[in-house]
């Protein structure tokens, strides 16, 4: 089988990941490593023996543990896809907006997710023989992981290569992904077809409580996204697996909508118990300028009474003083026991609507159908009334950002005039940033495809940072500082792989 050659990659971080697996049990709740003294069949047989590692590779694909959810994804995607920013005035001069980030952070998701996924995932192997609906599940779950990891970076180590630390390209990485998620599939479609209710290891899916007709779902709507990603970069592979993965069949419902049961939620450590992010200006430009019904449920009203209720905070501000940057922006208006959400109806749809945009087929609709009905299950799946006024909307633009009194920003002009209604007339570059602002919109919180969507397409138009960088938004993070001392061959292929000099500014291979 294809994925065989890279059942053990990166085995030099693997064999480290194994020794710190006992500490990583956040969200296992009592789910440890199976007993010594059970024979192999005897674990095979109730799905005992991978239980823990599928809890595992969920936690890394879906990271919510509040430090794996700071670290890998507030204060990277959150901050550069411009949802959140930060109010912790100790990340206010070293960041990810402002391209300076400290080592440790820059470091951070190379050196704590790589491994566990790695680990877990063999693990998964070595019981399954690489067979079966759990190692379809795994092949999933380290999808999911490992594209969240090189749009991070670039081009990544996923064992793909002779040497196991060797990076391979994005391009590459890309195509392998796409080959786990065909062998996944392969093996679930037959499985599902004979039984749509089918269930297995409902006890370790924190997810769907192991029904996989949606995991089904889930693998064919990664496989869109990604290959959404790619269409400027490889537009004829992308339409093909594009098309292919709707055909197969996607996510169309908020039934069937990506979410993680982990509490604490981890933006809600971030945001609401430790104060550390509050709402990105960006967002609440578009929202308040559209009069957006969802912006309440999205973020909660500031402490300090404003000329408003949601108010932002400049990606890029000076903040001084935490505890009033805390009161006057808004934080995330979420619970604890939220669950975390990481796919929606809404986005697939919009996939759909730009894969109409582009003249792919079989997208189930025109693109004006398809982006209406994208807005529709947005607005369904937060509970918002108003959507049928919020679609006619022919008039209403983002609006200019004025600071919050006390706050640490600047006036900014509105960095759009885009509207909300559909146009059959624009130009097709209208239709894209109209499609797109939308879809950023409707994509919160997940900063990692807001910060995707800002890099490959350009939009939403975004304001300046606050205190002068180069470009508006990184392009992706530096790789990992110990990589040219202990890696170093491959480290210097991999800056070769990336095509330019190993900083925030270059582009990655699907932006080109």
């Amino acid at each position: 089988m294809k994925t065989n050659k890279i059942k053990g990659g990166l085995s030099l971080i693997a064999f480290s990941a194994l020794t710190i697996l006992a500490s990583c049990t956040a969200g296992f709740e009592d789910a440890n490593r199976p007993d010594g003294n059970l024979s192999r069949e005897d674990l095979k047989k109730d799905n005992y023996a991978t239980g823990s590692f599928m809890i595992q590779l969920q936690n890394e694909a879906f990271p919510e543990q509040e430090n794996t959810y700071q670290m890998n994804v507030d204060l990277i995607g959150n901050y550069l896809g411009r949802y959140m920013t930060y109010a912790n005035n100790g990340f206010s001069n070293n960041n990810f907006v402002m391209m300076n980030a400290p080592t440790g952070w820059a470091n951070y998701p190379f050196k704590d997710c790589t491994p566990k996924v790695v680990s877990a995932f063999k693990e998964v192997y070595d019981y399954t023989d690489g067979e079966g609906i759990n190692y379809a599940w795994a092949l999933i779950l380290r999808a999911q992981a490992f594209l969240r990891l090189t749009d991070i970076y670039g081009p990544y180590p996923i064992g793909a290569e002779s040497d196991p630390n060797a990076y391979s390209s994005q391009e590459k990485v890309y195509k392998e992904l796409i080959l786990d998620l065909d062998s996944a599939t392969n093996i679930l479609a037959p499985m599902v077809a004979a039984d749509p209710n089918l269930t297995v290891s409902a006890d370790y899916d924190h997810v769907y409580g192991g029904k996989f007709a949606k995991w089904l779902k889930f693998a064919n709507s990664l496989k869109l996204r990604m290959a959404i990603r790619m269409r400027f970069a490889d537009p004829a592979y992308a339409r093909q697996v594009g098309e292919a993965a709707v055909a197969g069949g996607v996510i169309t419902s908020n039934d069937d909508n990506l979410e993680i049961t982990y509490v604490p939620n981890g933006q809600y450590k971030t945001s609401v118990e430790w104060g550390d992010s509050r709402a990105c200006a960006d967002i609440e430009s578009y929202m308040n300028g559209y009069k957006d019904p969802r912006i309440t449920k999205y973020f909660k009203a500031t402490e300090t009474a404003g000329d408003r209720a949601v108010i932002g905070c400049l990606a890029g501000a000076a903040i001084g003083n935490k505890a009033t940057a805390m009161s006057v922006y808004s934080a995330a208006n979420i619970e604890q026991n939220s669950r975390g959400v990481w796919m929606t109806a809404a986005e697939i749809t919009f996939c759909r609507a730009e894969g109409a945009l582009a003249g792919w087929s079989g997208m189930g609709g025109s693109v004006e159908e398809l982006y209406n009905q994208a807005i529709r299950l947005s607005f369904e799946q937060w509970g918002a009334g108003g959507v049928d006024a919020y679609l006619q909307d022919a008039t209403s633009t983002p609006a200019a950002y004025v600071d919050a009194e006390g706050g640490f920003g600047k006036p900014m002009p509105a960095a759009s005039t885009i509207t909300i209604k559909w146009d059959e007339s624009a130009s097709n570059e209208v239709k894209l940033e109209r499609l797109i602002t939308q879809k950023w919109i409707a994509g919160f919180p997940n900063g990692d495809e807001g910060w995707a969507e800002l890099r490959r397409t350009g939009y939403p138009k975004v304001f300046d940072v606050a205190r002068n960088t180069t470009i508006k938004v990184a392009n992706r993070v530096p790789f990992c500082t110990e990589e040219p001392i202990n890696n170093k061959d491959n480290y210097e292929k991999a800056v070769q792989l990336l095509g330019g000099a190993d900083n925030y500014t270059t582009k990655l291979w699907w932006q080109r």
